[in-house]
């Protein structure tokens, strides 16, 4: 698919909005077509083949939630990119619409600018969908994630206990890591271990059952599952990224929550919380829905402190290892902005056992407290 002639299906009851919409895209040179949604939606698409389609979230006789959904489920449709259009600044919509399998979401007024960006990004992301498809490249990166989940199994077993639950939670993960065999990830077997124990301590300072403890520790590894959805240029990429890259970059979180979408397992419950809800922010400024204070689930709420720890404290390809001393300050700091002030507390009360837990794990990237 070429990026300047990729075809855009505009679905919208409204004619001024179609034509509104397509004057935006207008210069950019794709090929747009429009429809009024009042026809065999899938039928269409299934014809014209489209590569992005833009949505409107009410149609005259449909409901825009449940075409995307038919849409997300359809072998020959899923992959499409889906950009949903809602006059209503409702998040429990949007959190419908990305359930369903909506890629991204628009508030009318649209914004020219913001409809242009969002379109480019999910185009890109097509292109490498399309790309991964390819059968030499899928063979390699086949081996890639053989590598990888074998490293995950071996960092995983340490986590596993031996009760039937348990293992079926394990084997799920592993075969649901399996069939993502077109992404990658570049998590390091320290991280995810210190991301298990980090959270599972947090939790056990804020006083939660036993039960939940352990589901959160089993569960919190697998909070980027989703960046083995983002390509290399793009997760690899040293240094600050782009709008539009970052745009690719934050979708991870949706890309982690559908791989994980539909279980039966507590702890798989539990880790498509973690993954779409672990870059929000306490005060509605995260990402990817904007949810603000306790409308982000608990879970969600500990592993995004403990995320932050062990980012800061590591060294990744776009910074510096930060000092404890310098990290944990960042942390007092950003209670109640970005991190919940309960988990926080929770944090400093557990910190001997956090820094043990810290020193265990060691990938020999943490740094003593006085240098940054």
């Amino acid at each position: 698919m070429s990026d300047t002639r990729a075809r855009i299906l505009v679905v919208d009851d409204s004619r001024l909005e179609r034509t509104i919409i397509s004057s935006f895209l207008a210069p950019l040179n794709y090929q747009i077509i429009e429809d009024d949604g009042t026809g065999d939606i899938m039928q269409l698409v299934l014809e014209i083949k489209p590569d992005l389609i833009i949505l409107d979230l009410i149609l005259a006789n449909k409901d825009g939630i449940e075409v995307c959904r038919a849409l997300k489920t359809h072998e020959d449709t899923r992959l499409i990119p889906v950009v949903m259009i809602t006059g209503y600044a409702d998040k429990q919509a949007r959190l419908r619409g990305i359930e369903a399998g909506a890629d991204d979401f628009l508030m009318k007024p649209l914004d020219r600018a913001e409809l242009v960006a969002r379109v480019k990004s999910l185009l890109k992301v097509r292109e490498y969908y399309e790309y991964a498809q390819k059968k030499k490249y899928y063979q390699t990166l086949e081996r890639m994630v053989q590598e990888k989940t074998a490293q995950l199994q071996a960092a995983m077993e340490e986590l596993k206990q031996s009760n039937a639950s348990l293992t079926r939670s394990y084997l799920d993960t592993i075969y649901r890591l399996s069939i993502a065999a077109e992404y990658r990830d570049e998590d390091t077997a320290g991280h995810i271990k210190r991301i298990s124990h980090y959270s599972a301590e947090i939790s056990r300072q804020m006083g939660l059952p036993d039960s939940l403890v352990e589901a959160i520790y089993y569960a919190s590894p697998l909070h980027d599952v989703g960046k083995i959805g983002i390509p290399d240029s793009v997760l690899l990429r040293p240094g600050k990224l782009s709008p539009e890259d970052w745009e690719i970059m934050k979708s991870h979180t949706i890309i982690g929550a559908r791989i994980l979408g539909n279980a039966e397992s507590k702890i798989m419950q539990i880790a498509e919380q973690i993954a779409i809800s672990h870059h929000e922010r306490f005060d509605g400024t995260g990402y990817p829905m904007g949810l603000k204070g306790h409308k982000i689930p608990l879970v969600g709420r500990i592993v995004a402190l403990a995320d932050v720890f062990d980012a800061l404290t590591s060294k990744r390809i776009y910074k510096p290892v930060y000092s404890n001393e310098y990290s944990l300050e960042y942390i007092r700091q950003a209670s109640g902005k970005q991190f919940d002030p309960e988990v926080v507390e929770a944090f400093f009360k557990g910190i001997d056992k956090i820094l043990q837990i810290q020193a265990k794990f060691k990938d020999e990237l943490t740094i003593p407290a006085e240098t940054r």
